[in-house]
């Protein structure tokens, strides 16, 4: 009777477990067939660029120049820029040089010296020019420049002394090296060629326009040997002056002609009512510093500095403030704080700015000059020079 019981109690519990297990797979709904759609790759492209777009580069060590719109504070795109290469912007917004150096074995073999043109839409490259030559640094904004009607190219070069490489943007083809003994930092003279500034304390110009390149020199405005000039000047080709600024904090300004005129120098400390920048040693004060340390805002004539407290020859310091000068009226009219100590600074040429700056922590920030906040902090964005769209 017990086996019984046990032997049908069995069965029923196996019915059970069997009728369980095809009701699983009866309810299990049928997998439909897998259709895998083909991918497809696309290009994107770029708007016609605005004043609020910024381009900065990765470093002197990293390679890429990073667009940004410090509108929005996105990413807009990348134009490949090796490293110790420089770029320069199409004015009439075509394209955009990168002036570059490699080697067939890497870091040996056969050099190669040439300009790789991308249109500014697709960022896809257009055409290289070869040249015989260019000097191998970082961080400078003034060895490259292009001419305010965008047909010629200003390449600067040291091999073994200075000169400067012309190109034809228009044939796209080189010209002609054209030899420049002790100047370098190269300013548009339109309808002449371009100027530089000499380590004798002058500034040259260079007429390209003849079949033998004609050079004359200016007076001598600044000490090279005491108080030198930052090599990363800026250029109004509106109203075609060029700005410059000494160690010390004098700021010069000179008009750009066929023979240029240099202005008497103001100090930026007097123009914030404190005592002027000295070169002897352990006097501290204000001094400007950075690889960048100024941005001039074309349409209201004021220019933006970095500044920090320190001695003389502390000028590869970053920024504590950034004072605003009124060129005009040689004052300075405002003082921001900063943060990150920053070593470049650009400002937008939009009728209400903004500051952009980047320094070592390669934190690129948008500041509002009218309350010195960040509106944009961008992470790893690089820390090299900046460029912005100049009307």
């Amino acid at each position: 009777m017990k086996s019984a019981a046990k032997a049908k109690l069995s069965a029923a519990l196996t019915a059970l477990a069997l009728g369980s297990a095809l009701g699983s797979l009866t309810a299990s709904p049928v997998m439909a067939k897998a259709s895998v759609e083909p991918e497809e790759s696309d290009v994107n492209t770029l708007p016609a660029a605005t004043k609020s777009w910024f381009f900065v580069q990765r470093g002197f060590v990293l390679s890429g120049t990073s667009i940004y719109d410090s509108a929005t504070g996105k990413l807009l795109g990348q134009v490949e820029t090796p490293i110790l290469s420089d770029m320069a912007l199409d004015p009439l917004g075509k394209a955009y040089y990168v002036s570059q150096s490699i080697w067939t074995k890497g870091s040996r073999g056969t050099r190669q010296d040439y300009i790789t043109i991308y249109d500014s839409t697709a960022l896809k490259v257009q055409a290289d020019i070869d040249m015989p030559g260019r000097l191998l640094v970082g961080g400078r904004k003034n060895n490259f420049i292009v001419s305010e009607d965008g047909k010629w190219g200003f390449v600067y070069n040291f091999s073994p002394a200075s000169s400067v490489n012309l190109i034809d943007f228009t044939k796209r083809k080189f010209v002609k090296t054209i030899e420049l003994p002790g100047c370098a930092d190269l300013i548009p003279n339109p309808g002449v060629g371009f100027s530089a500034l000499c380590s004798d304390g002058s500034m040259a110009t260079v007429s390209v326009m003849g079949a033998k390149p004609a050079i004359t020199h200016t007076a001598p405005f600044f000490e090279a040997t005491n108080d030198p000039v930052f090599d990363n000047l800026a250029y109004d080709k509106g109203r075609k002056q060029a700005v410059m600024m000494t160690y010390t904090g004098l700021i010069h300004i000179a008009s750009i002609s066929a023979t240029p005129t240099i202005a008497p120098a103001f100090s930026i400390q007097e123009a914030a009512g404190i005592r002027k920048g000295e070169t002897k040693p352990l006097e501290v004060n204000w001094y400007p510093g950075g690889g960048q340390p100024m941005a001039l805002h074309r349409p209201s004539g004021h220019l933006f500095v970095l500044m920090h407290k320190g001695e003389y020859w502390t000028h590869k310091e970053g920024g504590e403030e950034v004072w605003e000068v009124d060129l005009a009226a040689r004052k300075v009219v405002k003082r921001l704080m900063v943060e990150g100590k920053p070593r470049s600074i650009e400002v937008t040429q939009e009728a209400s700015p903004r500051i952009i700056t980047a320094g070592e922590d390669e934190a690129v920030r948008v500041i509002d000059p009218a309350t010195g906040n960040a509106t944009y902090t961008i992470e790893h964005a690089g820390g090299g020079p900046i460029t912005v769209i100049e009307p």
